[in-house]
């Protein structure tokens, strides 16, 4: 008995060691946004100076202005093309199927830097100017193959003969894409997007390589301040991390909720 909690007191410990070793940054740089002076290693006094001067610097406002607009329109374009892409999957041979998964691994698997470097090399091959454009087309592009691993697994749990009954009935091609099969995967749509917009919005290396004439995302902005002793950095970070662990709360919630509330449904 006596062993076993021992046990479990160093499992706890470790756990803690853990958190505090991946979460104790984070934490200093959120104190350390709310600072009063420009130090970044000794605490003053509370104050809101440098979220204040965050948003009334327009650079960083037009940094921000560009992340969510890219991530916004990546996440629709994203989510429409590999939902479609998962559902045409969900239907091919098997063969076909291995090869274009496999295929459609390889962004995912490659280092990031890799992926940043082929994007840069095409759009000079073919003389597109690198800006607002590029990224946008780099982020959708690393995003489909996420939306794709996201959908399909929904996509196999569905009984392939509704879709056969529904046809039978009279109902036309899109019908039965938007009234049976739409329906049924829609939380594993909304999870793949959430999903999507997550990965744009803090996108650092691929966003890097692929800008230019001045077009900045956050992680870039945030890239360029760190060179400089900038509080406002503190501010941008902590803001970004708020975002990104809603995002985050919410991916992993809303599936628990959908759940439930089918559990529910067949009770």
């Amino acid at each position: 008995m006596v062993g076993i909690k021992k046990h479990k007191g160093l499992s706890f410990a470790g756990m803690f060691a853990m958190l505090a070793f991946f979460y104790a940054p984070i934490l200093v740089m959120i104190v350390f946004s709310f600072n009063d002076s420009r130090s970044l290693t000794n605490f003053t006094g509370f104050s809101l100076q440098w979220y204040e001067t965050l948003f009334n610097n327009r650079e960083m406002m037009a940094a921000v202005q560009t992340t969510i607009a890219i991530a916004l329109i990546s996440t629709f374009v994203s989510t429409i093309a590999g939902t479609l892409a998962a559902i045409g999957l969900s239907d091919s041979k098997p063969l076909v199927k291995q090869v274009v998964l496999t295929i459609n691994n390889l962004p995912i698997m490659n280092p990031e830097v890799v992926t940043a470097i082929s994007l840069m090399i095409l759009f000079t091959a073919f003389k597109v100017p690198r800006g607002f454009v590029t990224m946008l087309i780099a982020h959708i592009a690393f995003s489909i193959p996420y939306v794709i691993l996201t959908v399909l697994p929904k996509l196999r749990r569905i009984d392939p003969n509704l879709t056969d009954a529904a046809m039978d009935l009279g109902a036309t091609p899109s019908q039965a894409l938007t009234k049976i099969i739409i329906p049924q995967i829609m939380p594993s749509v909304i999870s793949a997007a959430l999903l999507a917009f997550t990965m744009s919005f803090d996108d650092f290396v691929i966003s890097y390589f692929v800008t230019g004439n001045g077009v900045k995302n956050i992680s870039i902005m945030v890239y360029t301040m760190s060179k400089r002793l900038n509080p406002s950095i503190n501010a941008l970070s902590t803001i970004m991390v708020l975002v990104v662990t809603v995002f985050l709360v919410v991916i992993n919630v809303v599936p628990m909720l959908n759940k439930n509330s089918a559990k529910r449904i067949k009770v």
